[in-house]
């Protein structure tokens, strides 16, 4: 299974119990392939939605337990069936991924919540029902880490997403901070700049703490890949600190080396710690 948009995230890890992987990589092929159909490749705006409204009336026929689905509808729905899994988080990411073709900006930080709570939080609610483990509070703690996840990538990315004409930076932290939209780069915003991101990064380090404890609380494979999965987004963002926010200059990244630090503090992890 490629994971190479998801570097930062042992998505189907070898931690992952055998008996799950084919479901998680079923729900991969749903995400992956409907995020590439809203980024990928040449086509219009409107083919674009057009596709994922195909994807919308798959779904559809999922839930009306019909049959004649292509081989990935049709994989999704035999685990859908076995595993018990709900359908509006799948719904929920088609949303988000619709809404990247026709938004490219956010006004606000809670508007870019709304957004994350579409575009990731949906995946790990799905991984708690896997794990038979999606109580109100577990949940709420997966939202705040899935959300802070999405957050750490738009930072990562401001460069590349910037190629794209998007900015997935709330309008009114640029405008605090006398930024404009079209000359972030600019050699003479440097230091507004380094005062925003120094702000993201702490409010993002802030909402990954405040889910974190949902890592040490389950117990097993689960709680060690989420550790590790926690322990991923905290060091991208030391990774922007440490190029001193200039993600212009160079894309923050986990390197071979911080595989081992990770795993010593995934370890390590205990809720007196955060």
């Amino acid at each position: 299974m490629s994971v190479d948009h998801y570097e930062n995230f042992p998505v189907a890890s070898i931690l992952m119990p055998r008996r799950l992987r084919p479901a998680v990589e079923a729900i991969y092929a749903f995400a992956r392939s409907a995020d590439d159909i809203a980024d990928e490749g040449v086509a219009t705006p409107e083919q674009r939605l057009a596709a994922l409204a195909a994807y919308e009336e798959a779904l559809g026929r999922i839930e009306r337990a019909e049959g004649g689905h292509e081989p990935m509808f049709e994989r999704l729905a035999a685990v859908i069936e076995q595993h018990k899994l709900p359908l509006p988080p799948f719904y929920d990411l088609l949303s988000a991924f619709k809404q990247d073709i026709v938004v490219h900006r956010y006004q606000d930080y809670a508007s870019l919540l709304d957004y994350c709570a579409r575009s990731a939080n949906p995946v790990g609610l799905l991984m708690l029902h896997l794990y038979g483990a999606a109580s109100e509070e577990n949940v709420r703690q997966s939202d705040a880490i899935c959300s802070a996840l999405q957050l750490i990538n738009f930072l990562q990315d401001v460069a590349i997403d910037e190629h794209k004409e998007r900015i997935y930076l709330p309008m009114e932290d640029l405008a605090r901070y006398a930024l404009s939209p079209a000359h972030l780069a600019r050699p003479d915003n440097r230091a507004k700049w380094r005062a925003m991101m120094k702000f993201e990064v702490d409010r993002a380090r802030a909402l990954m703490l405040s889910g974190a404890p949902l890592a040490c609380r389950l117990k097993g494979r689960i709680g060690l890949e989420l550790r590790l999965v926690v322990q991923g987004g905290l060091r991208i963002l030391e990774a922007i600190e440490e190029v001193d926010y200039d993600v212009f200059l160079r894309r923050p990244t986990l390197q071979k080396r911080d595989w081992f630090k990770l795993l010593w503090r995934a370890l390590r992890m205990k809720p007196s710690s955060l």
